[in-house]
């Protein structure tokens, strides 16, 4: 048993490929946490999915025994964190269970956005930060540079930033030395009533809702009753233990140390992440302050392919939420793709990676319509704003006074040789341009302020393209803003077709109308009447196609004879398919409705 003050509690952060998660498996090798017959690369990155991409998507919690240089064993529990720009909802959860953070920096590239943006989070929690230099055995690395940028930007001195190599094991003891000396032990006090927060939790079939906690006071006892504050479910604990990194099962786990409590709840909804966990015979006067709620950005409906799916698809989200509290979703139907759900997301990235692990993990196929922001609508009549995340739902153009849109500020870092194709881009999508600083001779840190219905579709890779891959993003919320919006409508055969409306920009309205006429026009089948396609928005219409009718040849049993019979029989043709168009319905196939929401992709 080791005492609390031998305790350390840290997360690694870092911009995406940095080398945090080859840090993590040097640390498990340093300390033979792993036998090294099991070692593999991203040993903490599990999902396939991580390891595919390159990217951490969930935190990972796993404890460490370091001896250290002063002949005591410690234990260092390490939570390791991901390093996109969607998922730092799950980097300032982990933060929150931490007294300290080893801050890497890649030597050849330097401060990033992300780098910048997990610094701060750890700067708001009062953490000690471990400057690392990673990557210092590549030729292009320049340790001095990353030195003076830490300081300038950061104000993180000199003397302390630590040059390592994940990948060739330099510098590894340093940073462990570092972990003990610097960070301080966790606070709590083991004897007062039980307080846990829990940072995380997944679901198990045997063992139920199995949480990650972190106790704050007091002391967790194996299958002692336990209460979830907030939803005051009571159950009796099946399991308690730690990761190493394969859950090792404990008698105890007192205050400060990370585990995990095998709850028995079967319930998801009755262990949320960021609850408080107390003895129910014991309880604690009022729970842990918890964590902020997270603000979805990126709306998008998910629809199962086949519609009998529908509860396997409510129940795979139950699921999943459960693992992953940032995203939001609510039942919707729709004409076109039938019942779904409205899900929220806190990026592009994040929406993609939901979709995967729910075709993955609960084998399931799906469609995912084109990802939205929402909209605050001031309506002629009423006192209220109505929220509106999905076009179908617009009032109509004659009641509405005004439409309000989110925006963000976009903080861009880029070589200098590339300002000018970036401010191009970002003023091409109703950017406008708010500083710009010199980090050094070389390389700039741009803010923008823009629409983020602008950045969410194609922004990223257009970035990555103008800057030849060499620009990093980040983007933080700042509020709603009125603007010039319109719904564009389709009219198919002169009916509203709900599933393919549109919220644009007026100024881009003609150029996505005309766009959306020509890609139905192709994938709509040809009819034996001629169908008109058309763009609107409100009565004006601003884009017409016409698909031409199938003929059949009437004329084809004639030859020679009297004009007049030809004419009497084309005649009579084209009443029958003047008839046919009033009475006549257009199906519009599945591929259409696909292609539309795709149509911003292949747009750009």
């Amino acid at each position: 048993m080791i005492p609390p003050e031998r305790v350390r509690n840290f997360s690694i952060v870092a911009h995406i490929d940095h080398g945090k998660s080859t840090l993590a498996d040097r640390l498990l090798e340093a300390t033979h946490t792993i036998d090294p017959r099991q070692m593999t690369s991203q040993v903490l990155d599990s999902m396939d999915l991580e390891r595919e991409k390159g990217i951490t998507i969930k935190a990972r919690a796993v404890r460490l025994h370091y001896e250290g240089r002063d002949g005591q064993t410690y234990a260092l529990n390490l939570i390791d964190t991901p390093g996109h720009v969607d998922f730092s909802y799950e980097v300032s959860r982990s933060l929150q269970a931490c007294e300290g953070a080893i801050l890497v920096v890649d030597a050849s590239q330097g401060i990033e956005a992300q780098t910048l943006a997990n610094a701060h989070l750890a700067f708001a929690q009062e953490l000690v930060i471990i400057p690392v230099i990673n990557k210092i055995d590549l030729p292009s690395a320049d340790p001095d540079m990353v030195m003076a940028e830490l300081e300038e930007t950061l104000a993180l001195p000199r003397e302390e930033a630590i040059l390592a190599s994940a990948k060739e094991g330099i510098g590894i003891d340093e940073i462990l030395e570092a972990i003990v000396t610097r960070i301080p032990a966790p606070g709590g006090d083991a004897s007062v009533p039980l307080q846990a927060l829990v940072f995380d939790s997944h679901y198990d079939p045997y063992k139920g809702v199995v949480a990650y906690v972190r106790v704050a006071n007091g002391t967790l006892h194996d299958h002692e009753r336990i209460r979830f504050m907030a939803t005051e479910a009571e159950s009796e604990i099946l399991e308690l233990g730690y990761f190493r990194p394969q859950p090792v099962p404990t008698r105890t786990l007192v205050a400060g140390e990370v585990g995990y409590v095998a709850s028995g709840l079967k319930s998801i909804r009755e262990a949320r992440v960021g609850d408080t966990l107390t003895s129910a015979n014991r309880r604690a006067p009022e729970p842990l302050p918890g964590y902020k709620q997270a603000l979805p950005l990126v709306f998008a409906g998910i629809y199962p392919l086949r519609g009998d799916d529908y509860p396997l698809l409510r129940d795979a989200l139950d699921r999943l939420h459960l693992n992953d509290a940032s995203f939001v979703y609510e039942p919707e139907s729709s004409v076109a793709l039938g019942f779904g759900f409205r899900c929220g997301f806190l990026g592009l990235l994040h929406m993609e990676i939901v979709q995967e692990r729910l075709e993955r993990e609960f084998d399931l196929e799906l469609i995912a319509s084109a990802p939205s922001v929402e909209y605050r609508v001031r309506t002629v009549h009423g006192t209220d704003e109505l929220v509106v995340d999905n076009p179908a739902q617009m009032p109509s153009a004659g009641d509405i006074e005004t439409i309000s849109e989110p925006w963000v500020e976009a903080q861009v870092l880029t070589p200098t040789e590339h300002i000018g194709p970036i401010m191009e881009l970002a003023t091409s999508r109703r950017g406008e341009f708010k500083s710009m600083e010199y980090l050094d001779p070389t390389r700039v840190d741009l803010h923008f302020e823009m629409p983020l219905a602008e950045l969410i579709i194609d922004f990223y890779d257009l970035l990555k393209s103008r800057s030849s891959g060499y620009a990093s993003l980040d983007y933080t919320y700042i509020g709603y803003r009125p603007g010039d919006l319109v719904k564009l409508d389709v009219l198919v055969n002169a009916e509203p077709v709900d599933a393919l409306s549109l919220i644009v920009h007026r100024s881009n309205a003609y150029a996505a109308g005309k766009t959306l006429v020509e890609r139905l026009k192709a994938l709509i089948p040809r009819q034996l009447f001629e169908v008109p396609v058309q763009a609107a928005v409100g009565s004006h219409i601003i884009s017409r196609e016409t698909i031409r009718a199938m003929r059949k040849n009437v004329l084809a049993k004639c030859y020679g004879g009297d004009v007049t019979r030809k004419r009497k029989l084309l005649e009579k043709q084209k009443e029958g398919k003047q008839r046919m168009k009033r009475i006549g319905s257009v199906e519009i196939p599945q591929e259409a409705f696909l292609a539309v929401l795709r149509m911003n992709e292949s747009n750009g």
